[in-house]
């Protein structure tokens, strides 16, 4: 479902999607409101959310979709215009599985549902800085007990997790396979309680096991 209060842009997104095989757009909505409501009705797989919309935005709709038991959850992926949205991080805490800037290329699109739709969570690295930037000084800190539950080499995933790597990239600098590093990452999902990569990341900044490189997220 794609979820913009742009007709133009709704139809721009639409339309890269339906030209693919294998995705299907089963609905548009123009704000928050209108997308639960459709979202309930239709149990989409991916919602590609909007921010910034009249009414109901982005944000409560993100929350109110992820939060409500006993259906099936789809997963949101944000699309945005960062600069004016420094509040994304929100989002990504209401239950949204990543982000994509709105002038993404319809490959990157493509690939980020892809992505969110088979479970994992769509963060572009340089977003992610920045995205970082914006609230790692201020966020609350959670109880660092948490981490006394995973092993070193688990502490150690989740903080390249943290940093923006794939299982591919995270597999080769440790010197195993892809298929172990899956394992550790869904082992310390659930001994954190954490739903994804969104969340693993979120916490691992929280907890001061990665720090945002300010230089590196100013540069244009």
């Amino acid at each position: 479902m794609v979820v913009d209060d742009q007709a133009v842009v709704r139809a721009g997104f639409a339309a890269i999607v339906d030209a693919e095989p294998d995705l299907h757009v089963v609905a548009e909505a123009q704000d928050g409101a209108q997308a639960v409501r459709l979202a309930r009705e239709l149990s989409p797989d991916v919602v590609l959310m909007d921010i910034r919309m009249p009414g109901m935005d982005g944000l409560t709709a993100t929350r109110l979709l992820t939060a409500e038991p006993g259906v099936a959850v789809p997963r949101v992926l944000v699309l945005t215009t960062f600069d004016q949205d420094a509040y994304v991080h929100d989002a990504l805490r209401a239950g949204a599985s990543g982000f994509l800037l709105k002038d993404a290329l319809p490959e990157e699109l493509l690939a980020g549902i892809r992505v969110v739709a088979s479970g994992e969570a769509m963060l572009a690295p340089t977003v992610t800085r920045r995205l970082i930037d914006a609230f790692a000084d201020t966020a609350p800190a959670p109880d660092p007990e948490l981490l006394t539950s995973l092993t070193p080499r688990e502490r150690e995933v989740l903080t390249l997790v943290a940093a923006g790597h794939t299982n591919a990239e995270i597999a080769d600098t440790l010197g195993v396979t892809t298929g172990t590093v899956k394992s550790h990452v869904n082992a310390l999902l659930g001994k954190l309680g954490l739903r994804d990569r969104v969340q693993a990341t979120i916490l691992a900044y929280d907890l001061g096991l990665a720090r945002p490189r300010r230089a590196a997220a100013r540069h244009r």
